[in-house]
């Protein structure tokens, strides 16, 4: 009995040694979402930029992230997990501690109500009605293996994170639309984004972003406007209805697509818009054609 007693205690004070000094976390939350990890990372972003004192501080991957919350002087760290349970599902588990108040949460938690729980509660709660929100506000649909065709463009180069591509091309659409109507240059189909390079652990993006046209032998110099080919590649092809802000949902998409078929893509896409944001017309309307391109 005694050595029991004393396994017993021994196992009691490990764990009271775990749970104060070592657990990682002070409360957890978790839920289950219909949409890839990416499409989550990136919700969890744009809903950041809406809290009044928040920031991303780090991201190991798209799977894992890390967000720092200040409410009423209380220093909070989320740190997300994203996982992929089947083709359109998956688990979301946020840890959260209070900077310089973990071990009070800790004895605290299993007999009161605090402030941590509180806030977490309310806070995922909101986000998981925004990206329900927001994902009843896109359609995707990956219709499989295609080609792009070959064109010329007049482009600008631009570098960017994956929410500041569609602010990009607002920015820079006057600059090249003005540019073709004033020196007369006859267009060759819609607004084209070509992809050059996607950090996704950093979150930036290099790309293109491109008007097509007929190639001619007298085509004027800018400063900033550059002409190339886009030539035609073979790729895994999605049509994407919705806000461009968010037409990436689709790369994820095409990659999950592209995974389960053994089919080796390359992550740099190629976004053809069909739709001018600046007319009004409804969201869930505009379109996008996305490409992945194969190896």
């Amino acid at each position: 009995m005694r050595k029991l007693l004393l396994s017993l205690g021994i196992t009691i004070l490990l764990f009271l040694i775990w749970y104060l000094f070592i657990k990682p976390y002070d409360y957890q939350v978790s839920f289950s979402a219909n949409a890839f990890p990416g499409t989550i990372n990136q919700t969890i972003k744009i809903w950041n930029e809406s809290l009044e004192d928040a920031k991303i501080i780090n991201q190991k991957s798209i799977n894992s992230l890390e967000q720092q919350i200040i409410i009423e002087n209380h220093n909070y760290t989320y740190n997300w997990k994203i996982n992929l349970i089947n083709d359109s599902t998956s688990k979301v588990k946020v840890y959260i501690s209070e900077v310089g108040n973990s071990i009070f949460n800790k004895i605290t938690i299993p007999f009161l109500e605090t402030h941590i729980e509180q806030y977490a509660e309310k806070n995922v709660k909101n986000f998981y009605k925004i990206i329900k929100e927001h994902l009843n506000n896109i359609k995707v649909e990956v219709k499989g293996e295609s080609e792009t065709e070959r064109t010329y463009c007049v482009y600008i180069p631009l570098h960017t994170t994956q929410i500041g591509k569609a602010n990009g091309m607002m920015n820079y659409y006057p600059l090249l639309s003005s540019f073709i109507i004033e020196n007369d240059i006859q267009t060759n189909g819609k607004p084209i984004v070509e992809i050059s390079n996607w950090d996704m652990v950093s979150d930036s993006l290099q790309y293109n972003f491109c008007f097509p046209i007929i190639k001619t032998d007298t085509l004027p110099s800018h400063e900033f406007l550059k002409y190339k080919w886009l030539e035609n590649t073979k790729a895994i092809k999605a049509v994407y209805h919705g806000n461009y802000i968010t037409s990436d949902r689709a790369w994820y998409a095409i990659m999950n697509h592209a995974k389960k078929n053994n089919i080796e893509i390359l992550n740099t896409p190629i976004e053809i818009f069909y739709n001018n944001p600046n007319m009004g017309s409804n969201e869930k309307e505009w379109r996008a054609d996305i490409f992945l391109p194969i190896k």
